[in-house]
């Protein structure tokens, strides 16, 4: 504690002293423009290359009145990512968790993506995801022409989140000169190769097409995006939790070692295909009304196959009489954990999973601006809705009983464990689709629905002259009416009256390789196919208790309105311009679902409430002597509740032994995450081509939400009330309990978080003009909390009982980018890394589920070559581009990093291509 307060006096003393010696020093002019305009004028900077989308992101940094972070396009279509997430990844105090080896969602300054809210255009977005943060891989990156990042918040920004706002931006056509045309198309492919049904080879395609009509009083934008990406990927898992074992649990093994009691190895081949759509139309037929229409449309489908060789080693094998497990040569670490050995009497099974997952995003916003007399006026429709439909199935299939195996099993932290059986897995016509000791299959069918509209209005006007330090006024409302329902059908997927059966040739794939995991080849098959010709599968929502609790609705409307007076002022001889503001946000919350009621009664709920908050901001900047700025804000922040937090539908049960009940729900009475944040920021520029800067903030949460169960909990009072069961296993209960344990988000004390970000933007000939054409972009965040909050009951087994560090959080981010530019010729490296952190996944039975992450070091390159406007081809560009270079695994683990539960590999991926514009 007293290392952060000296670092939190540091930073004050020193913003204090620089603010005291900018005071008596010379003025240093500085020029304020608007953030989000300037990040659209795409041709405004007349430089090409790599340099110029960094220029243009220093523009947009040096000129905002908040502290923000910002990466502009280099020309049209020419963000070098797949997806908006991988760009966004790079910037300072920003940090990416990947999903299928994609980068997905994005942590701001150590918080967890529940924490930040994205944007488009201003406008904030819906997610196909279970909660608010946006999955980043929907969106193209060829579509965008920016991405500013708000660390701060001003009272202006409608849809702010707590440790930042992601604002994706999209080209104006009247910013425009003339008409752009660019295309552009790559190839791609997957080092881990083909397997199974897919093979390792992707494309993408994007199309551009920018005019200008009616002398220039009428802008059209439209764009296309088409990607097919190949997924393959190798994986080993140990089964949740490591648990601590007593004397004879498992014969072999010491008492007192941790032990996982089983183990599997895939192979996940398939694809994802993503298409999108967008289109902008302006019109400004006099300086007195500009009008822009704005339209997104994105479908991606994803469709994959697992196929598994998965060991349960707990001794449960289902053999009658049972065959008690054996382990001999049992090796455990210094660590108490159990690392490997010689395992007799496993009934290992070849499963396959099939995911096929379809997302689907809309958005459309129209914006209007008057300019009446002296007030400017502003108004604003917009509308967004996201779909998802899922279907989960699975197939378990085992050699004809009694074919019990011995395993040579190797517990590897670092890389792929080895399970090593005895028996040939590899001959489809000895496996049998059949009730395993798991059952034959099971499957789900999610589907998320998520809608916003929004409404509105904005005035700006001059401040009275004898307000000398205001430049202007702005105040406005905003009306957004969101609504999220979530649907989860799942059932046991049983055998037909065919009973067991081998899968016929023609629903077979072919040989899946897990010789990574010592197994070597199983079968892969259609397992949609299997499910209908051999299999009954009826999903429900209702048939049980645990069911119900998985669909749910939510709804908000939040009315928002404030107040704000921009400043542009000198004090003494220091231009200082900023703004100080309120925002006043009234919400209107409410969940409707289902309550599981004894003995099987299905019951309707519904709760909500209402608060309002009451946001203060300020944010100055005093710009010092060559070219040097110090940026200073305060504000009181809020998060609102996790939406799959505030669902009202109730997972209830009795125990028949005891007559005690039990149940878990969400909360829709719960408050938002509230903070008191301060930041300062001190930034050297060197005119458009460079600046360093250190930025340092401090977050005090006066409230979190963690989930809690309380142990004596009235039933009686619950939903239409509860009556105790007559009997318990067809026997007296031993007591008429009506309370019981009743688990749910609650609103909890909060903590402190700070941190320190360091950046560089430097092309190298500042130094020596040998090395022109050489520059680095490099960052460091380090961010420390306080902050430790009890695991939810059901995520125990992943992370452990004892408070936990905030998801999301690692306390060391750094990137670093070099690059080089010639005469046509461009070459960049980037690396980006960041330390352990604990990641939030979505797990087989739909639910969040939190990880211990490793840290990761992800390293792409690319090189281009862009002939000249002397040449014949003119307008050409050549691309070669690798991601994950070096293989980075992503591995998790329970508790200690000896205790793995996930060691994934997704492959190196390798893309060429071709661009062009005209």
């Amino acid at each position: 504690m007293n290392l952060k307060r000296n670092l939190l006096s540091v930073a004050l003393a020193s913003a204090a002293l620089m603010a005291a010696s900018a005071a008596q020093a010379q003025t240093a002019t500085s020029t304020a423009r608007d953030t989000k305009s300037d990040a659209k004028q795409l041709d405004s900077v007349h430089v090409k290359g790599i340099r110029r989308g960094i220029e243009r992101s220093i523009d947009t940094k040096k000129n905002s009145t908040s502290i923000v972070e910002a990466v502009s396009a280099e020309d049209i279509g020419k963000l070098p990512d797949v997806s908006i997430a991988e760009s966004i990844a790079r910037l300072p105090g920003l940090a990416a968790q990947r999903v299928a080896g994609r980068a997905q969602v994005i942590s701001v300054r150590g918080l967890s993506p529940d924490f930040s809210t994205t944007l488009l255009n201003g406008r904030e977005m819906v997610s196909t995801g279970d909660n608010r943060s946006v999955e980043f891989d929907q969106y193209p990156s060829e579509l965008l022409s920016g991405v500013t990042v708000y660390k701060t918040p001003d009272a202006g920004l409608i849809g702010q989140g707590l440790s930042g706002t992601i604002d994706m931006q999209t080209v104006r056509p009247l910013n425009f000169q003339d008409r752009v045309i660019a295309v552009s198309a790559r190839g791609q492919h997957n080092s881990l190769g083909a397997a199974s049904n897919q093979d390792a080879f992707g494309n993408r395609f994007n199309a551009s097409y920018i005019d200008q009509f009616a002398n220039r009083t009428w802008g059209v934008v439209l764009g296309y995006s088409h990607s097919d990406t190949p997924i393959q990927e190798n994986q080993v898992g140990l089964y949740e939790p490591w648990q601590q074992l007593g004397a004879n649990w498992r014969p072999g093994v010491p008492a007192g070692t941790f032990y996982s009691d089983g183990i599997k190895a895939l192979r996940r081949t398939g694809y994802q295909k993503r298409d999108a759509i967008m289109g902008t139309l302006e019109f400004r037929p006099n300086d007195a009304w500009r009008s822009t229409l704005d339209v997104l449309h994105s479908e991606a489908h994803q469709e994959d196959t697992a196929n598994q060789f998965e060991v349960n080693l707990s001794g449960y094998n289902g053999t009658n009489p049972y065959v008690p497990l054996a382990i001999t040569n049992a090796q455990v670490n210094g660590n108490g954990t159990f690392t490997g050995g010689t395992v007799a009497n496993v009934y290992p099974l070849v499963r396959a999973m099939y995911n096929d997952r379809k997302d689907k995003i809309d958005a459309f916003g129209w914006n209007n601006q008057f300019n009446v007399g002296a007030v400017k006026l502003s108004a604003d429709a917009s509308w967004s809705r996201a779909k998802r439909n899922e279907l989960n199935l699975e197939n378990n299939t085992q050699l004809a009983s009694p074919a019990l195996d011995t395993l040579g099993l190797q517990i590897r932290a670092d890389q792929f464990s080895q399970i090593n059986p005895t028996r040939d897995y590899s001959d489809p016509a000895k496996l049998f689709v059949t009730n395993t000791i798991y059952g034959s299959g099971y499957g789900k069918a999610p589907r998320v629905v998520d809608e916003l509209k929004s409404y509105r209005l904005d005035a700006n006007f001059a401040a009275p002259q004898a307000l000398r330090w205001i430049k202007d006024f702005d105040v406005g409302i905003n009306y957004a009416d969101r609504k999220k329902e979530k649907h989860q059908p799942e059932a046991n997927i049983n055998l037909g009256p065919q009973g067991a059966t081998t899968i016929p040739a023609d629903l077979q794939y072919g040989l899946v390789d897990l010789g990574f995991a010592g197994v070597g080849y199983i079968p892969s098959w259609n397992v949609p196919g299997v499910v209908s010709r051999f299999m009954t599968f009826n999903p429900s929502e209702t048939a049980a208790g645990y069911l119900v609790a998985k669909a749910w609705t939510v709804n908000e409307k939040i009315t928002t309105t404030y107040a704000k007076a921009n400043i542009d002022t000198q004090l003494g001889s220091v231009p200082v311009r900023g703004n100080v503001g309120v925002q006043v946000q009234h919400t209107d919350q409410s969940s409707s679902g289902l309550a599981y009621l004894p003995p099987g009664v299905v019951t309707p709920y519904t709760t909500g409430k209402k608060y309002s908050d009451v946001l203060p901001s300020t944010n100055l900047a005093f710009s010092l002597p060559y070219d040097q700025t110090v940026r200073v804000a305060l504000a009181k922040q809020v998060a609102r509740p996790r939406v799959d937090q505030m669902r009202a539908s109730l997972d209830f049960g009795v125990d028949t032994n005891t007559g005690k009940p039990g149940g878990s729900t969400g909360n829709a009475l719960l408050d938002p995450w509230r903070a008191n944040a301060f930041d300062v920021s001190y930034e050297k520029y060197f005119g458009s081509k460079a600046y360093v800067a250190a930025a340092y903030f401090y977050k005090d949460l006066t409230s979190y939400i963690v989930t809690q169960t309380d142990f004596n909990h009235d039933y009686t009072t619950e939903v239409a009330g509860y009556v105790p069961p007559a009997s318990c296993n067809g026997n007296p209960c031993p007591a008429v309990l009506t309370h019981g344990s009743y688990t749910r988000p609650v609103n909890g004390k909060g903590g402190k978080l700070q941190g320190l970000e360091l950046t560089a933007s430097l092309p190298l000939d500042m130094f020596a003009p040998a090395l022109r054409g050489f520059g680095v972009v490099a960052s460091a965040s380090f961010t420390d909390s306080n902050i430790s909050i009890p695991p939810d009951p059901d995520q125990q087994s992943s992370v452990g009982s004892a408070p936990i560090a905030l998801p999301g959080l690692s306390k060391r981010v750094y990137n670093f980018t070099a690059y080089y530019e010639n005469n046509g010729f461009e070459a960049r490296i980037n690396n980006r890394r960041r330390s352990d952190f604990i990641g939030e996944i979505g797990n087989f039975n739909g639910n969040r589920t939190l990880r211990y992450v490793v840290g990761e070091n992800i390293t792409d390159a690319q090189v281009s070559y862009t002939f000249g406007d002397d040449t014949s081809l003119k307008g050409l560009s050549l691309l070669l581009q690798a991601n994950n270079l070096t293989n980075e695994a992503y591995r998790t683990y329970a508790g200690t990093k000896d205790r793995p539960l996930e060691n994934i590999e997704w492959g190196r991926t390798y893309l060429l291509g071709v661009s062009y514009k005209f």
